[in-house]
């Protein structure tokens, strides 16, 4: 019997495959070469990516303006890729114009005259709008809002607690029982009506403007603090607008709130429900009033028994809410506009 040789299988053994294999190995090559030589430049979405998102502040919220020159967001932050200018000459530039509701009058003339393709608005308030006005003039403008409201497309809260590995109480010493900060009062606010009934039953010791005892920066959480209980009254009532009244006056004075604002169960998503007393828990101010007057010291303590697990960070700096837009600048729907602004703020 004759043996045939075995076949052996090449990669050249079929018409066209060689050239084919050829090419690709031509083609990879060139495509290394490429970024050998030039390594700098990728493609250009790449290289978009790598730009920094520009943030043009319109008019800076608060009165003293600080120096954004720097690259702030990373310096203070830890955000990156994020620059902060007030410079209206780089409107061209700007990915975002943040546009604060204080610093705004109604008229469009107040507004840059156009609006490059791809650009975002914001609207920015920290007021209620029991507080807010001319919002009508705003219709069809913004893309973006960025207030204390939780729906927000930016949420910026006053404060909110952290959490921390003390597992300790930091309880001050207590001289009087009650206190209460009160710079602008005006007897048709829920909060002046409130007062004036639950100080029939007990004394409060009320400090700022509208009594002409006003407190310097620095004397305020110590003066705070020496009370067990602490006012925390808005000025007025609306979903999500809890203040610096409870974040600052009261927990990181190391007091416990008595709070008037929305329902209980909204400030139950932002601090522990057991950190807080709130108005309508009592069937009368009368009934509140005998609460605070007659707690024990153990009752008393468990109301700081969350300083074990988180501390108080306060939202103060206007740089730090404003880097925040290139956090969330990635999630944020794009194209999309406010037909109704006030509609929205009062819902």
């Amino acid at each position: 019997m004759a043996w045939a040789l075995p076949l052996r299988w090449s990669p050249w053994g079929r018409p066209g495959v060689k050239a084919l294999v050829t090419a690709g190995m031509l083609f990879t090559t060139l495509w290394s070469l490429r970024f050998f030589l030039n390594p700098s430049k990728g493609s250009g979405e790449d290289s978009k990516q790598r730009e920094p998102l520009v943030i043009l502040v319109w008019k800076w919220p608060s009165k003293q303006v600080p120096n954004v020159s720097r690259d702030v967001c990373h310096e203070l932050y830890s955000i990156t890729g994020c620059q902060l200018t007030t410079e209206r000459q780089l409107l061209h530039q700007a990915d975002v114009v943040v546009f604060p509701h204080s610093r705004l009058q109604p008229g469009q003339d107040q507004l840059p005259k156009e609006r490059l393709p791809g650009q975002n608005w914001v609207w920015v308030s920290l007021e209620s709008p029991s507080n807010t006005r001319a919002l009508a003039a705003w219709n069809h403008t913004f893309n973006w809002v960025m207030t204390y409201r939780q729906d927000s497309d930016i949420f910026i809260p006053y404060g909110k607690l952290v959490p921390n590995r003390s597992a300790t109480m930091n309880i001050p010493a207590k001289t009087n029982l009650v206190s209460w900060v009160i710079s602008n009062y005006h007897r048709t606010q829920k909060r002046a009506e409130v007062y004036k009934n639950l100080s029939r039953y007990l004394h409060v010791n009320i400090y700022g403007k509208a009594n002409n005892k006003p407190l310097c920066k620095d004397c305020l959480l110590p003066t705070i603090s020496k009370s067990k209980f602490y006012l925390a009254f808005e000025n007025s009532i609306h979903r999500d607008y809890i203040t610096e009244k409870l974040w600052r006056n009261a927990l990181l004075a190391g007091t416990v709130p008595v709070v008037l604002g929305p329902p209980r169960a909204n400030y139950e998503q932002f601090v522990p429900a057991d950190s807080f007393i709130h108005v309508n828990d009592f069937g009368s101010l009368e009934e509140l009033a005998t609460f605070l007057k007659t707690m024990n010291s153990s009752r008393y303590q468990q109301f700081f028994a969350w300083q074990k697990r988180f501390s108080v960070k306060l939202y103060t700096d206007w740089r730090e809410r404003i880097c925040a837009i290139c956090v969330a600048y990635p999630h944020l729907p794009h194209g999309h506009l406010y037909p109704d602004l006030q509609s929205w703020f009062n819902s």
